[in-house]
C-alpha cells in the first residue's frame, strides 16, 4: 500500500503543474489586472502604476512570469507575496485552511452519517413512502444552488426565528466558547450537507438495488441468514464502493460549493479567501487557492483508492 500511494504522488506532479499552468493562463489572460486597484484609487494621476507594475512582475511576459512562479514554489516551497497587502500568500492560506476544514469535515462526516442509512432503507423498502419522499428530496437537494439556499437559510433561522448567527464563525474571540463555535458552524455545514445528503443518499440507494440482486445475497436468504445481517454485513460493504468514489470526487466539488457558502455567511475560510483574491484580482492568492483545491483533487482520488482496499480486501494495491 505504502509504495503504492508514493508511485500515485509521484504521478500527480505532472497532473499538478498542468492544472496550475492552465490556471495561470486563464487568470493573466482575464480582463482586469492587480494594477487597476490602484488606478482606481485615489489620488491615482499621483500614483506611478509603471514602476508597480515592474516590481511586481507584471510587464514581462506570461510564461517568464509563470517560470518565476514555478521556481518559487518548487524550489523554496513558496507561492510568493500577496499583491493586494504584500503578506505571504503561504502565511494567508494556512490562516485560513483550519475554518475550510473544519466546514468541510462537518458536513462530509454529517453527509456520510445520514446518506448510507437513508439510502440503505430506501433500496430496502423500494417504493415505499419513505423510498417516494427522499427520493424527491434527492431531487430537491441536488437541483437547488448553494448559494440560494444560504440566502433562504439566513432569512428564514436567523433573521426571522433568530436560532442561529447570520454571519462569522464566532462572536466570543477572547476566550474559546464550544457553544458559540457550534452555533455559527450549523447553518453554512447544514447548506454545504444539504447538497451531498442528497446525491450520497441516491447514489446508495442505486448501489444498493444493484448489490441485493447478487447470487451471493440470495445464497446467504436461502441458507436462512437473517435479514439484518444480509444488508449490513454481505451487502452494505460492496455497496459502499461506488459512494467511495463519489466521496473521493466531491472533496473538490465541496471547496467549489464552499466559495458561496463562505462568503455569504462570512465564513474566514479558503473560499472566501479566494472570492476576495478574484476580485482585486490578486494574481499570487488565486494561484495559491487554485493549487490548494488541485491538491484536494489529487488527494481524494487517493483517499478514495485506499479506502476501497479498506473496504473489499480482496484489493490489493502492494502487489501491483
Amino acid at each position: 500500500m505504502w509504495k503504492y500511494i508514493i508511485r500515485r504522488s509521484l504521478q500527480a506532479i505532472p497532473l499538478l503543474i498542468i492544472i496550475s499552468i492552465i490556471s495561470f493562463l486563464l487568470m493573466t489572460l482575464a480582463p482586469g489586472s492587480p494594477l487597476d486597484v490602484y488606478r482606481s484609487s485615489e489620488g491615482a494621476e499621483a500614483v506611478d502604476t509603471s514602476a508597480i507594475e515592474e516590481r511586481l512582475g507584471l510587464n514581462q511576459p506570461i510564461y517568464i512570469q509563470y517560470l518565476k512562479w514555478l521556481k518559487l514554489l518548487v524550489l523554496e516551497g513558496d507561492l510568493g507575496y500577496s499583491f493586494e497587502d504584500g503578506r505571504p500568500v503561504m502565511e494567508k492560506i494556512s490562516e485560513r485552511i483550519p475554518a475550510t476544514m473544519l466546514l468541510m469535515g462537518v458536513a462530509i462526516v454529517l453527509s456520510v452519517i445520514l446518506a448510507v442509512p437513508i439510502g440503505v432503507y430506501s433500496a430496502v423498502k423500494k417504493y415505499s413512502l419513505f423510498d417516494n419522499f427522499f427520493t424527491s428530496f434527492t431531487y430537491v437537494g441536488i437541483a437547488v444552488p448553494s448559494f440560494y439556499l444560504s440566502l433562504m437559510a439566513i432569512l428564514l433561522f436567523s433573521l426571522k426565528l433568530d436560532l442561529f448567527p447570520p454571519s462569522d464563525m464566532m462572536s466570543v474571540y477572547d476566550r474559546f466558547d464550544f457553544m458559540d463555535r457550534l452555533k455559527h458552524l450549523v447553518l453554512p455545514a447544514s447548506v454545504l450537507c444539504f447538497g451531498l445528503i442528497a446525491s450520497k443518499s441516491r447514489y446508495m440507494r442505486s448501489s444498493m438495488l444493484e448489490v441485493i440482486k447478487q447470487d451471493y445475497v440470495r445464497t446467504a436468504r436461502a441458507k436462512g441468514v437473517s435479514e439484518n445481517k444480509v444488508i449490513y454485513k454481505h451487502a452494505l460493504r460492496n455497496a459502499l464502493l461506488p459512494l467511495i468514489t463519489i466521496l473521493g470526487l466531491q472533496l473538490p466539488a465541496l471547496f467549489g460549493g464552499a466559495l458561496f457558502v463562505e462568503q455569504i455567511f462570512a465564513w474566514p475560510g479558503m473560499g472566501r479567501l479566494a472570492v476576495n483574491a478574484i476580485f482585486v484580482r490578486d494574481y499570487q492568492v488565486i494561484m495559491g487557492t487554485t493549487m490548494f483545491a488541485g491538491i484536494m483533487v489529487v488527494l481524494g482520488n487517493l483517499l478514495a483508492d485506499i479506502l476501497y482496499a479498506v473496504v473489499d480486501p480482496r484489493i490489493q494495491y502492494g502487489k501491483n
